[in-house]
C-alpha cells in the first residue's frame, strides 16, 4: 500500500498519485513492485528491500550516498497474537522521505492525523516528527507494561499473603506466561529503542544539509531514547523478580504436596504392620481365639494411623 503526503496549511495532506510530484513524504507498507517503481520514478531514490532492511550490522542500516540517507531500524507492531517485531526503513533526501514497513505500524497510521512542528525542509521535519512519535509509542508501552507488573506484583503478594490463600495452578501458570509475554515486550521495545538510538545522531551528524533546528529535536530524542532504556533495564529486572517469586511459590506448593503425601504414607505404615502381623497364617497365634479379637485389630490399626497425625497436627506439619 502507497500513501503519499504532503504539508499543506499547517497539516498532513493526503495526496493522489497523479499528484504526486513535489510530495516531501511516500509511505510503503509491503509495497507492490509498481508502487515501489512509482515512488523510484517520482523521486529517484533507490529503497532497499526486507533482506536488505533486516540486516544488524550497524553499516547495513546506516548509508549515505551524497544527500541521501538510508537507514532502518526494528519496530513494533501490534496484531491479534499481541505485540510482534517489524522492520522500518528509511530513505531520506533534502526533497523526500520515504519510508518502508512490511507490517502495520500504528505510529504511521496515527501520524498524518496528529499535529506537529513542520519546517523547511519538510522532509527532515517529518522524518524527526517520526522518531519522536516512535518514542512516544515506546513510553506508552512502558508505561501499560508498568501498570500490568504492578497489577501481578499485588496479585502475587499482597492479595495472596492478605487473603491467606493460596493460589492455584492455573492462576500460577497465567502468570507465568504473562511474564513471559512481558520479557518479549521488552526485548522488542529495547530493540526498537536501539535502533532509534542509531538513527537519531547519525542523522545529526551524516549530512551538511540537515536543519539546526531538527538536529535540537534529535538530540532530544536521543535523551528519551536513553531514560527509556534504563526505565526498560528497572522493568526487566522486575519480570525476573516476579518470576523468581512464582517459581518460588510453585515451588512452595510442590513441597506442601509432597509434604502431604509423606505425611499420608508415614501414617500408613504402622496400620500395615499390625494387619502383616495378625495376617500371618500361624497356628500359635495368642490372639487367634480370642472373641474380639478381629475388633481388638481394626482398633489397635485405627488408633496407630490416627495418633500420628495427631501429632503432626499438634507441631503444625499438617
Amino acid at each position: 500500500m502507497l500513501r503519499i503526503f504532503a504539508w499543506d496549511n499547517g497539516k498532513l495532506a493526503c495526496l493522489e498519485p497523479e499528484q504526486a510530484a513535489h510530495a516531501p513524504w511516500f509511505d510503503l507498507e509491503n509495497g507492490t513492485p509498481e508502487e515501489v517503481a512509482f515512488v523510484t520514478r517520482h523521486t529517484g531514490l533507490a529503497l532497499p528491500g526486507h533482506a536488505d532492511l533486516t540486516e544488524i550490522e550497524t553499516s547495513s542500516r546506516l548509508a549515505t550516498d551524497g544527500p541521501v540517507l538510508t537507514m532502518s531500524m526494528p519496530i513494533v507492531t501490534r496484531n491479534a497474537d499481541g505485540l510482534q517485531a517489524g522492520v522500518c526503513g528509511f530513505v531520506l533526501c533534502p526533497d523526500a522521505l520515504v519510508t518502508l514497513r512490511f507490517t502495520t505500524s500504528a505510529v504511521f497510521q496515527q501520524f498524518p492525523s496528529q499535529p506537529h512542528a513542520i519546517a523547511e525542509p519538510v522532509s527532515a521535519f517529518i522524518f524527526v516528527a517520526l522518531l519522536e512519535a516512535i518514542v512516544d509509542r515506546q513510553a506508552d508501552a512502558l508505561e501499560a507494561l508498568r501498570a500490568e507488573l504492578d497489577h501481578l506484583s499485588h496479585k502475587i503478594f499482597h492479595h495472596r499473603m492478605a487473603g491467606k490463600a493460596r493460589a492455584t495452578e492455573l492462576e500460577l501458570q497465567a502468570i507465568m506466561i504473562t511474564l513471559g509475554r512481558s520479557y518479549d515486550t521488552i526485548s522488542f521495545l529495547r530493540d526498537s529503542q536501539l535502533g532509534v538510538a542509531r538513527i537519531a545522531p547519525y542523522a545529526a551528524t551524516a549530512t551538511n544539509w540537515f536543519p539546526k533546528t531538527a538536529r535540537h529535536r534529535l538530540e532530544s530524542v536521543q535523551k528519551d531514547v536513553s531514560s527509556l532504556n534504563e526505565y526498560s533495564t528497572h522493568l526487566t529486572d522486575k519480570v525476573q523478580f516476579l518470576q523468581d517469586s512464582t517459581l518460588g511459590l510453585i515451588n512452595i506448593a510442590q513441597n506442601a504436596l509432597i509434604k502431604v503425601l509423606t505425611i499420608v504414607s508415614i501414617a500408613g505404615i504402622p496400620p500395615t504392620l499390625i494387619a502383616g502381623i495378625y495376617g500371618m497364617n500361624f497356628h500359635n497365634i495368642p490372639e487367634l481365639n480370642w472373641t474380639y479379637g478381629y475388633a481388638y485389630a481394626w482398633a489397635f490399626m485405627i488408633f496407630s494411623a490416627v495418633a500420628p497425625l495427631l501429632w503432626f497436627r499438634k507441631k503444625g506439619w499438617l
